[in-house]
């Protein structure tokens, strides 16, 4: 298997926003990536970050997944739009600085049209901490879509 990008080549986020720390896998339905919490970062505090913000790292990883996609086609990354999650479960009240998590997701069903489905879910030294399904949506023209000139 040839070497994985870098995370930042994957997703169209940048700098603080940029929350995953490289990806570890890629296949054609899945995706597992990494993170380790931040002591620092935009949503540290306390020690770690809400577990809120698991729903991120997973739309990241799904973002990274897509990113993924696109490189394979010879296209660059672009937005994609988090549209809802279901059944976000988590153990725990946070993620703890310095904790490594293994974000994994599966795509479950994607249309033509950019609708898609995905299983996620994150884990820590062998253990489940949250699952969810989130949907998403990526436009064929992301910048005429969110100006009103795509249908």
């Amino acid at each position: 298997m040839s070497e994985l990008p870098a995370i930042t080549e994957l997703v169209p986020h940048a700098g603080p926003m940029c929350l995953l720390d490289r990806v570890l896998a890629a296949e054609r339905e899945r995706l597992s990536a990494e993170v380790v919490v931040p002591a620092q970062g935009l949503f540290s505090h306390d020690g770690g970050v809400g577990a809120w913000v698991g729903i991120e790292y997973m739309a990241q990883a799904v973002a990274a997944w897509a990113g993924w996609q696109a490189r394979a086609a010879g296209e660059p990354p672009r937005i994609g739009l988090l549209l809802g999650t279901r059944r976000y479960r988590c153990g725990v009240p946070r993620f703890m600085v310095g904790q490594r998590l293994r974000i994994d997701i599966e795509r479950a069903y994607q249309a033509d049209n950019g609708l898609g489905q995905f299983d996620c879910r994150i884990h820590a030294d062998g253990v489940e901490l949250a699952s969810a399904t989130l949907t998403v949506f990526g436009p064929e023209d992301p910048s005429a879509f969110l100006n009103g000139e795509e249908p």
